[in-house]
């Protein structure tokens, strides 16, 4: 990689920011004017932003912005298509228009002075550099367990993932162009990366607190999103539902011969408990293989009916 400097475009995901987009988008814009004045970046980079659906005024804040700066885009998505697609329809965009891509979140808690040492990395030959934070310490104790054991599970499932990375990431043009040949419905971007391969290396940094507003990822989001994950990137819980069968099988088998043993030799007393047991087990089994079961059909149907994963209202752009 010979670029010496090279063209960054900046992707934000933005939803319901009407709070911190201004003020995130303050900083931003200093630091890479500040990048463009030292030649780390060319004069011609830019960021976009990305409205997925907002109900407030996100939309309405984009458009002043861009209007008053040259280098900012806007993007707005008819509805909202969920996070992982608007990254998506950031990378279609600025990917012709740029030599690498950083994406990152609109709250900017995800601490932008490393973005320099994504830069150099870049420069050094790497096609992807991830943002990986150092420690969970801004986290409260529910939020960094249930995030922990995500990284466990996906790790005894086989899936290739980075431990403590998010969505903060570059990626070089040829990167995204290698990236545009995943045509699944379910995105699950981390899992995506690692996979596609060429050099890469993590940078790290201590993640900030919100300045203001509320996290768009409460609890129901962030499970829905481990469970895309889980089951875009393993088949592992299909075999488990093979292996809990089998097992079933085993016990009742044992159980069978148990029965049929008490009653040929000792005397047996019906009782409430042994019917009701077995059946209360087996019958949990099944529906536990059956949940599992219908997420992967469920996934399988929304790949068959190749809908867009996102569409485009309007972009701003001069």
């Amino acid at each position: 990689m010979n670029l010496k400097v090279p063209i960054l475009g900046i992707i934000l995901p933005c939803y319901n920011e009407q709070e911190i987009l201004e003020i995130s988008l303050k900083k931003l814009s200093e630091l890479v004017i500040d990048l463009k004045d030292r030649n780390i970046i060319c004069q011609s980079s830019f960021i976009v932003l990305v409205n997925d659906g907002s109900k407030d005024k996100t939309w309405e804040i984009i458009s002043n912005l861009t209007d008053k700066n040259e280098s900012i885009f806007g993007i707005k998505l008819s509805r909202n298509f969920g996070h992982q697609n608007a990254l998506l329809a950031g990378f279609e965009y600025a990917n012709s228009k740029s030599d690498c891509i950083i994406t990152i979140d609109a709250d900017l808690q995800d601490d932008i002075s490393v973005i320099e040492d994504m830069i150099v990395a870049f420069k050094e030959g790497n096609h992807i550099v991830y943002g990986v934070r150092k420690e969970r310490k801004t986290d409260k104790f529910f939020k960094k367990q249930t995030a922990l054991l995500f990284y466990k599970i996906m790790k005894i499932l086989g899936v290739e993932i980075i431990y403590n990375h998010a969505d903060y990431r570059l990626t070089s043009k040829e990167v995204i162009r290698q990236f545009s040949r995943f045509e699944e419905v379910n995105l699950f971007l981390r899992g995506i990366f690692p996979l596609i391969g060429f050099k890469q290396k993590n940078v790290y940094y201590d993640r900030l607190e919100r300045i203001a507003g509320e996290t768009k990822y409460p609890l129901k989001k962030m499970l829905a999103f481990a469970l895309e994950g889980i089951t875009s990137f393993s088949i592992r819980p299909l075999r488990i539902v093979t292996s809990l069968g089998i097992l079933t099988f085993l016990i009742s088998v044992l159980l069978a011969l148990y029965s049929l043993y008490s009653y040929l030799y000792k005397e047996t007393i019906p009782g409430w408990t042994s019917i009701t047991l077995p059946i209360y087990f087996i019958s949990g089994i099944q529906l536990l293989c059956m949940g599992i079961l219908g997420e992967y059909i469920g996934r399988l149907y929304k790949e068959t009916k190749k809908r867009p994963r996102y569409i485009i209202e309007q972009i701003t752009e001069k």
